[in-house]
């Protein structure tokens, strides 16, 4: 049976990976078999710099963290050599795409399941999220949007005024029009 001291100190890698995977928006969760050092390394370099936390811990604690922030259904998926990549609050998607990113780029590399807002999701539903476009793309595509008809509008404005405002008199004329049909 283990020493005291082994146990609490299990109890408190569970307690902080638990508070990780509470604090976060999602999670991916990979199966890392056959994946080089090398690959590794730089797969870890790109976790760290999307600011993802990339845990590798045995599947009994780490299934014991989920269960503590009800994902049960997370146990079902812990096998074999896994981790966890754990995003923000602020950056869901990241741990997906930089995932998903290794995934395709090694063969042996896959992605197992994941957790989004507290629910467990399957793979596909990660490889969905890891397409989605940075928070930046969408807010530029927002923008172009909405900038593009008021461009129209100022293009349409300008070319009256290059004609001579032509289009001006008729406008004139329509009121003189209906001056008469008042009185």
């Amino acid at each position: 049976m283990p020493s005291n001291s082994i146990l609490e100190q299990k109890k408190q890698i569970v307690a902080d990976l638990a508070e990780s995977i509470k604090n976060s928006a999602a999670g991916v969760l990979v199966n890392y078999q056959g994946i080089t050092v090398e690959n590794d390394t730089k797969m870890r370099k790109a976790l760290r710099e999307a600011g993802v936390k990339y845990v590798v811990m045995k599947n009994s604690l780490t299934g014991r963290a989920c269960e503590m922030n009800g994902m049960t259904d997370m146990k079902n998926y812990l096998t074999g050599m896994t981790a966890l990549a754990i995003g923000t609050a602020d950056d869901p998607i990241a741990p997906a795409k930089v995932i998903k990113e290794y995934a395709e780029k090694i063969e042996s590399f896959k992605i197992v399941a994941g957790y989004l807002d507290g629910a467990v999701v399957d793979a596909a539903t990660i490889e969905a999220l890891a397409d989605i476009p940075s928070r930046e793309v969408l807010i530029a595509k927002l923008l172009g949007s909405i900038r593009s008809p008021l461009y129209n509008f100022a293009y349409a404005l300008q070319a009256v005024i290059d004609k001579g405002g032509e289009a001006a008199p008729a406008a004139e004329e329509a009121p003189a029009a209906e001056a008469p049909a008042e009185a």
